[in-house]
């Protein structure tokens, strides 16, 4: 979304029906192996931390640039900001 209407805290799984962005996370994390792969609850954690975050704004982590979405999918990925909440 732009302008005022842009949504600050919201994952691209919320935002489906405005951008095909979350398919390609979707896939993404479906075909990570097991091994690399956050376990569901955790990513969930990941997830819900980030949607508190003044950071996230339209899926994206404004630290980095990334989708957190995706960043919260692998095991070996961490938060980027200076406190690192996950």
């Amino acid at each position: 979304m732009n302008g005022p209407n842009r949504c600050r805290r919201c994952l691209l799984r919320e935002m489906a029906g405005e951008n095909s962005y979350y398919e390609s996370v979707k896939f993404y994390r479906e075909t990570l192996p097991t091994k690399k792969r956050t376990p569901d609850d955790i990513y969930e954690i990941r997830l819900q931390t980030c949607k508190a975050c003044a950071s996230l704004e339209s899926g994206t982590c404004m630290q980095c640039g990334c989708y957190v979405e995706m960043r919260a999918a692998r095991l070996d990925m961490h938060c980027p900001c200076k406190e690192a909440k996950w």
